[in-house]
């Protein structure tokens, strides 16, 4: 038992240390000229909600540095609601499309991105936003809008229960789901892919912090979950694979008003 500990630390070890030039070269897909996968996922047919961009009348900091010395977790909330402009702002700083390459095979975002390959969507578990029905959002990125997709029974309870317990989580006003499609980057790196996709998910949290930190909200990461049940709230499908429509989640943040 204590050999394959070790084992699996220095395999996840040597992952941490993945350079493009080490390893076997694949030849990526992009060199072989197959099409490029979707920039982002499409709309499912559910109710679209309009986001707005014109921030100025939410944002209480504008001093980077104070934003960057007050940032902190925060796992206590005052219970009020989000106003829809907020979630908007939110959203838009943690995955806003800025520009989409003419030929739709990268997005330019608010966030850097391996390549701008661009690989994470984001999902809302909403309790608590002025205007919003609780239940489960898809943020469509390219078109700056959220598409609602259903509503899920018992979902404070669910939601704890899949991320380890934590009940802030599942009781803050609105819940930050992020879930990867590898494939995306593996298009064009391949096996190097993984190690950049968890770095583009450090990206877009700490731009969420930021952006919670100049509006007067809260939020704290989550990295501790459990995959099958937290894939399975979406309808995800945690099975190993290497179907190019895989999808599953990686990373979560829930935020409140402080």
């Amino acid at each position: 038992m204590e050999n394959d500990r070790e084992k699996r630390i220095i395999d996840h070890r040597e992952m941490m240390k993945t350079h493009i030039t080490q390893g076997p070269h694949f030849e990526n897909d992009m060199q072989r000229k197959v099409p490029a996968p979707l920039i982002a996922k499409p709309a499912k047919g559910g109710k679209q909600i309009e986001l707005t961009k014109a921030f100025d009348g939410i944002i209480k900091k504008r001093d980077i540095l104070a934003i960057l010395e007050d940032r902190i977790s925060h796992r206590k909330y005052t219970g009020e609601a989000l106003t829809l402009p907020e979630l908007s702002f939110l959203l838009w700083m943690t995955q806003g499309v800025r520009k989409i390459d003419p030929k739709c095979k990268y997005t330019f975002r608010t966030v850097p991105s391996a390549g701008a390959r661009n690989p994470y969507e984001t999902y809302l578990f909403v309790n608590d936003v002025e205007g919003l029905e609780p239940g489960v959002y898809h943020y469509l990125a390219l078109e700056h809008k959220l598409e609602f997709l259903f509503v899920l029974e018992d979902q404070k309870n669910e939601l704890t229960k899949a991320y380890a317990g934590q009940t802030f989580f599942g009781e803050a006003a609105v819940s930050f789901v992020w879930t990867v499609v590898p494939y995306r980057t593996e298009w064009r790196y391949v096996t190097k892919a993984h190690k950049y996709m968890l770095i583009d998910a450090g990206h877009i949290c700490e731009n969420l912090y930021l952006a919670c930190e100049a509006i007067g909200c809260g939020t704290c990461g989550i990295g501790a979950y459990d995959q099958v049940m937290a894939d399975a709230l979406l309808g995800l499908d945690s099975s190993p694979t290497s179907d190019e429509n895989n999808e599953f989640v990686v990373y979560a943040a829930c935020v409140g008003r402080v």
